[in-house]
């Protein structure tokens, strides 16, 4: 008897997510909850679809990340025909719209040579501005450039009116209205002027030729499936993005879990699953409950916590996976006691056979680890703590992308000004007289062409650096050069200005040679541009500073860091009423609900253990010379599922630092009134206490 050959696709694939991977005809939402194999599910979908004679070039795959899309993909390739896996259209939603811009923009007025500013280029033409129009300059505070930005993002993420955004988010700044809205004004016409985008205008211009009568249904026709990862992170433009690119016939997929929503802040906004029914008629939603990641007891606390929300799709984790420890929860008399007992613990399961980088410290704020990283080093425990500086927002690396940025687009006014700052004898009032003589505003397309005939008076000083730099550009913009080949190129220039820019200049100049290792691939100049300006690696230096110890290292991460993450061991700390949930989301519904959801991803980042810790009291001032403190309270969302964690409590030591501090404080009173009476009047006696 003939039994057919089961698809790689389905292998290994349990019933919800067969159901999922082989569902046709109406647009699907999978409910995909923590550990439930949501990018298995997804990739064995488009797999199945390839394999199902769907052309790959009209599969599109819109992930958060790049390293998802990378991830995805080469599941895909090992499901099916390896060469129609490379071909799916797949990225982050702001490359996908920097790709689709470049072959459409020019009907919405883009032109073919625009770059695109990074976040932190963002704000400093935000800054600029703001200088220029002169608002930092009046009696009252006007508010700083960071927070412009980040008014102008969420404005855009959230398509509300300006009055609502302030009022919501940014309440300091609501008498300001007006004149935000001159500088955003003014902001819009220098970036058109110049021929730069930021992110938020990649989504709005993607959107404007997605949704446009003349334009959107060549768009719409271009892809027959739009699959969506995270689709619970999306923020309001993102989802109409979809809802146009999917078009009429609503070929969607998209995966997520609202339980893991936590990105609020960044405009993202958990309405759109719970409204995906709504957006796209017919819908069918798949829920992935059966968790392969936790233990059943992880699961009984992630599920409690869970349980307590207030909306959300129901769901309920489960494993097939056989026993497992209970969680603990440690109650500690201080911040210094919590770091004692993690790092105790820490060692404990070192000697028990699980190494330092299979466990991980997550806390809901950077800040939150400060003690422990003191009580670390004090034990020669090595550490690595994320969340830090992605490799593009190093000062060089940003120099040699200004380098490119330039060539690839001569009006571009920030690279002109960061280039021309490097050069000896070069300060921003001879900055601006270069660029009004190149005619960057007049004539923006030839500055780049006059400066290479010599044009632009540089003083004596800058002469040598910038005829190197004359001759780099020359070769870069004579179009012989491949990527890697032009920042090869224009190294040579770094090395005559790196030396008086930066220390360790030899170990920048190393992170631009590897730079250029991985710029081989690229295609073309303005495709590397934009991969690494939308969707940055790592930076190639050691997150923790120099090697420690040996290759095992502790993870430090905030839980916003680690979603997406998983560790043997998890040791959450500081869960106490203030921190998780944060005290600045207490008077707020949507705040809390999104805490929850924090505490949650927390919880299900554990495969085997999970330690719980919080201080009973935090000193007002953690380093002071006093004693004084306030008693902390666990986090409201363990406090009615403690029955399922086992408790224990480590109190103060009897002789600790706090006694310290106690015994300093006459001391530093007494030298205090020592001093004062060296300038104080007869009559002008303080107390030693005060």
């Amino acid at each position: 008897m003939f039994v057919a050959t089961p698809p790689r696709w389905a292998a290994g694939l349990n019933e919800a997510q067969l159901v999922a991977v082989e569902h046709s005809g109406s647009p699907l939402l999978i409910v995909a909850g923590a550990g439930t194999g949501k990018t298995a599910t997804l990739a064995a979908r488009v797999a199945r679809l390839l394999d199902d004679g769907v052309s790959p070039d009209r599969v599109l795959l819109l992930t958060f990340t790049r390293r998802a899309a990378q991830e995805m993909l080469a599941r895909v390739a090992a499901m099916t025909d390896h060469r129609l896996a490379t071909q799916v259209w797949g990225g982050t939603f702001h490359s996908v719209a920097h790709r689709l811009l470049r072959h459409h923009g020019a009907t919405v007025g883009l032109p073919d040579g625009f770059t695109v500013l990074d976040q932190s280029d963002t704000t400093d033409l935000l800054g600029v501005i703001r200088t220029e129009l002169r608002f930092g300059e009046r009696a009252r505070r006007f508010p700083r450039k960071e927070t412009i930005a980040a008014i102008y993002s969420r404005l855009v993420n959230t398509q509300a009116p300006l009055a609502d955004v302030l009022d919501g988010a940014f309440p300091w700044c609501a008498d300001h209205a007006d004149d935000l809205a001159e500088v955003f004004t003014a902001y819009t016409a220098r970036k058109r002027r110049h021929h730069v985008l930021d992110y938020d205008d990649l989504l709005l211009f993607l959107r404007a030729i997605a949704v446009s009568p003349m334009t959107g249904r060549a768009l719409a026709a271009r892809f027959d499936h739009v699959l969506v990862d995270e689709y619970q992170d999306t923020n309001a433009l993102q989802a109409d993005i979809v809802t146009a690119l999917a078009g009429p016939d609503g070929g969607v997929t998209v995966v997520g879990d609202d339980a893991q929503a936590i990105y609020g802040f960044r405009a993202a906004t958990v309405a759109n699953m719970w409204t995906f029914p709504e957006r796209f008629e017919g819908a069918r939603t798949v829920t992935l409950e059966q968790n392969h990641r936790s233990t059943t007891p992880i699961l009984a606390a992630a599920n409690a916590l869970l349980r307590d929300a207030p909306d959300q799709f129901e769901k309920e984790l489960w494993t097939e996976r056989p026993g497992g420890t209970r969680p603990t929860l440690t109650t500690c008399g201080d911040e210094h006691a919590q770091s004692q007992v993690v790092c105790d613990r820490v060692l404990d399961l070192r000697e028990r056979g699980i190494d330092l980088r299979e466990q991980a410290v997550l806390f809901r704020t950077g800040h939150h680890s400060d003690g422990l990283e003191v009580e670390l080093a004090r034990r020669d425990i090595p550490f690595v703590k994320y969340g830090g500086l992605s490799f593009l927002e190093a000062a060089h690396v940003k120099d040699l992308l200004a380098l490119l940025r330039v060539v690839e687009n001569p009006a571009d006014q920030l690279a002109w000004h960061r280039v021309l700052s490097w050069l000896e004898g070069v300060g921003p009032a001879t900055v601006r007289r270069v660029v009004d003589e190149l005619g960057l505003d007049s004539d923006p397309a030839g500055a780049l062409v006059r400066f290479l005939g010599g044009e632009g008076r540089l003083p004596p000083p800058a002469q040598e650096a910038a005829e190197e730099l004359r001759a780099a550009w020359t070769d870069c913009s004579s179009g012989r050069l491949s990527p890697g080949a032009e920042i090869d190129r224009l190294v040579p220039f770094c090395r005559l200005v790196f030396p008086s820019r930066y220390r360790h200049a030899a170990a920048r100049l190393a992170d631009l040679d590897r730079l250029a290792g991985s710029a081989r691939a690229a295609t073309s100049r303005s495709r590397l541009l934009a991969e690494l300006t939308l969707d940055p690696p790592e930076r190639t230096g050691d997150l923790a500073g120099p090697p420690h110890l040996d290759d095992d290292y502790l993870v430090l991460s905030t839980i916003h860091s680690a979603k997406g993450g998983e560790w043997r061991v998890v040791h959450l700390i500081h869960a106490a009423d203030g921190n998780i949930p944060s005290e600045m989301a207490l008077g707020d519904k949507d705040g809390l609900a999104e805490e929850r959801r924090l505490a949650y991803v927390a919880v299900t980042r554990a495969r085997e253990e999970l330690h719980v810790t919080f201080p009973l009291r935090f000193h007002v001032h953690r380093h002071g010379l006093d004693d004084r403190h306030h008693l902390a309270q666990l986090s409201r969302f363990l406090e009615p599922h403690r029955a399922l964690f086992d408790e224990s409590s480590s109190p103060v030591p009897v002789c600790d630092q706090t006694d310290i501090e106690l015994a300093g404080v006459t001391v530093a009173d007494e030298v205090d009134a020592l001093l004062h009476g060296l300038w104080a009047t007869p009559g002008d006696r303080r107390p030693a206490s005060t």
